[in-house]
């Protein structure tokens, strides 16, 4: 018989940004409340870690609480590394853990694969990966083993969107038809790790971020992309490799409606909130016509400080956004994080446990059964992206890369037995 599912370890793959800022956070959160176990953290080599475990801002809000680093920074030297050590710890950890994929983009495929083979579940940053083949295929080897994989979309997690959602399907809020989104991030992020991965070669700044966009209108609406055109504005960065730090993309949908996106790497440092982001959708009605606009970027909340902080973002006078993520006193030892980044996280991490309760009880084939059933639940509930309810990003993406990559050409999206990508007549 299987045993009540125990709290599962966490292996968080990347010590990056989102590792800092998002994902860390809340996994100490799920640790301090019983959700989680163990947390480890792989990165390619030892500096990332020691900013983590150092941060001032993890240690006031989560006294106590700490990672395991792969490698231990504090027995390598700065400049080895270590490419294959993920391997290594997934296939020593405990079965069925929750393995979290939170490197660059062209990774994404290769240790959410890995995972999936040594046994684990797998939370991926967006996008899962940057083909649709691979997306198909990671949907199939987990389906095999029974086990659940999540994409981290987190806008979909934005009360906004679902308010949106439940409107549009309800059909108060007519028919799709033409719509804008932006998401500059800011400046200074040319001075970070993005100038090593985010490149002409391996990505854009429609892959990285317009997708939220693309997925949250595909999530609002239920409607399919058909047809994506990306025109990207090259540019070096400080150490001279360039990237697509501007992109104009349009996306037609089955529809025949249209969404632009405008997606960028510079939001001035000086400037107030943490970037430039939104959405506006224009519907029509029977006698008239619909709106829904999202200024995800004003929150409604300006403070003007004695003292700026010490990030190249910072500001004395500053346009907060509540929504994202935060950390808050609510009482008790440590923090509480809020807004839909940290129930993104919470929700992908609480669907693997759920995959793992249906099977109490059972065992053998029995349970490999009940774990696929729920997988499947899940997908049908349409909350969470998953490879099997939103392999159409991957098609999105796979045509936005084409086509960015040509100048701009428009690529077609096809669906039904074989769905690809091709470049329209």
């Amino acid at each position: 018989m299987c045993k009540s599912y125990e709290k599962p370890q966490v292996l968080l793959i990347g010590g990056g940004m989102i590792t800092e800022i998002q994902i860390l956070p809340t996994l100490y959160h799920l640790q301090n409340t019983g959700l989680i176990g163990e947390i480890s953290i792989v990165a390619l080599n030892g500096p990332p870690l020691r900013k983590i475990a150092e941060s001032r801002t993890l240690h006031n809000s989560f006294p106590g609480q700490s990672f395991k680093p792969y490698p231990d920074f504090n027995k390598v030297g700065d400049d080895e590394v270590f490419p294959d050590l993920f391997k290594e710890v997934l296939s020593d950890a405990p079965q069925r853990s929750v393995a979290v994929v939170a490197v660059p983009d062209q990774l994404h495929y290769p240790m959410a694969k890995e995972a999936l083979n040594c046994g684990h579940h797998v939370l991926a940053v967006k996008p899962l990966v940057l083909k649709y083949t691979e997306a198909v295929e990671l949907e199939k080897l987990a389906l095999d083993k029974g086990l659940f994989v999540g994409v981290e979309y987190h806008k979909r997690f934005d009360d906004r969107n679902l308010i949106a959602r439940g409107k549009y399907r309800s059909g108060e809020l007519g028919e799709f038809r033409l719509g804008f989104a932006s998401l500059i991030e800011p400046w200074y992020y040319r001075n970070s790790n993005f100038q090593n991965w985010c490149t002409t070669e391996n990505s854009d700044m429609f892959t990285y971020i317009g997708c939220h966009y693309v997925d949250a209108v595909a999530f609002i609406t239920g409607l399919l992309p058909t047809e994506v055109s990306i025109y990207g504005v090259e540019e070096p960065y400080p150490n001279g490799r360039m990237g697509y730090l501007w992109t104009d993309g349009r996306v037609v949908w089955e529809n025949g409606a249209v969404l632009a996106a405008l997606n960028g790497m510079g939001y001035p440092n000086i400037a107030p909130g943490g970037n430039s982001q939104g959405m506006t959708l224009f519907c029509r009605g029977e006698n008239d016509g619909a709106l829904v606009i999202h200024d995800d970027q004003y929150r409604g909340v300006k403070h003007s400080y004695t003292v700026k902080g010490d990030d190249e973002g910072d500001s004395y006078y500053n346009e907060v956004s509540p929504d994202y993520f935060k950390l808050l006193d609510m009482g008790g030892k440590a923090m509480t994080p809020v807004g839909y980044g940290h129930r993104s996280v919470e929700n992908i991490i609480r669907a693997a446990i759920r995959t793992e309760a249906a099977a109490e009880g059972k065992t053998g084939d029995e349970a490999l059964q009940a774990r696929r059933h729920m997988i499947e639940a899940i997908d049908k509930e349409g909350v969470i992206a998953t490879p099997a309810n939103s392999s159409y990003n991957e098609l999105v993406i796979e045509a936005g890369r084409m086509s960015i990559t040509s100048g701009g050409r428009p690529v077609m999206i096809e669906y039904g037995d074989n769905p690809h990508v091709h470049f329209r007549d």
